[in-house]
Order: structure tokens, then sequence, then C-alpha cells
């Protein structure tokens, strides 16, 4: 039997705070994800639900979603014609967590490059949090990150 990677599970238990994860998600989970956004996810995310299928802190946030509510979520905003009327096309973002306060974060969808923004959902800014899934996991659970 073949052993699991847990770099990712054990590098945010290192951190502070409480976190909760979920069993690893399926393969045909992460196809049925790329193929109903039209692109694979990025590779760290990837690796990371492969690992754990979503993150909550102690308090029930989404640090990072399940593949299932990535793509409920990305399917929504993308597919909203109200919301294509208030805000600037979500097509180039793939949202993965919230914060708790109705803003989203996001990596670029098709674009190789591994920065995390924020949605802010009152103005419609998308703002630059971290160069990297990983570091934004750090600076989220270390407070870094405040909205």
């Amino acid at each position: 039997m073949e052993a699991r990677s847990t770099v990712w599970t054990e590098a945010v238990a290192a951190l502070p705070g409480t976190t909760l994860f979920q069993p690893p998600v399926s393969e045909p989970a992460l196809l049925r994800c790329a193929t109903v956004l039209g692109h694979a996810l990025p590779t760290d995310l990837t690796a990371l639900l492969r690992e754990s299928d979503g993150i909550e802190d102690e308090y029930g946030d989404g640090l990072i979603w399940s593949a299932e509510q990535i793509t409920a979520e990305n399917r929504n905003l993308r597919g909203d014609a109200e919301f294509s009327t208030l805000y600037m096309p979500f097509d180039p973002l793939l949202f993965f967590a919230d914060a708790g306060n109705g803003d989203l974060f996001a990596l670029l969808a098709r674009i190789d490059r591994p920065d995390v923004f924020v949605w802010n959902h009152e103005d419609d800014s998308r703002t630059w949090v971290a160069p990297r899934l990983a570091t934004y996991l750090e600076w989220r659970l270390t407070g870094k990150i405040e909205l």
C-alpha cells in the first residue's frame, strides 16, 4: 500500500492555532472539479486537497474549502447573471477559502503564478495577500492577514 504524503498537513499542524483536517479528496472529485470549472486546479492546491479535502480553523471558518465547495462556489460566482453586472469578471480567479466576513481568497485560475489574492465583496477590489498558498496559511493562522 502506497503511503500518502503529509507535507501540507504536517506544515499546517505545526502552525499556531487549531485546525481541523478532513479526509483526503478522491481523484474522481478532483477530476469533477477541473471538468466543471474548465481548468485544472493549481498544483499546490491539488497537493493539499490530496492530503485534506478542506481545512477549518478553530471557529469553523474555511481556511481551505473542499474540492466540492471550490467547484460549487466558483461555478455560482462565475455563472450568476446579476453578479456579472455588479462585479468585474470572476473567471480569472479560483476561489478556495472565505474570510468569514463575505470576502473570499483566490488563486489565479489559468495562470501559473502562485500568488494569493482576496476579493472584497463590498468594493469588488482584488488585493494581493500572500506570495503562495503555504504563506497564506501561515499568515492566516498567525493573524498577519487582517481583513
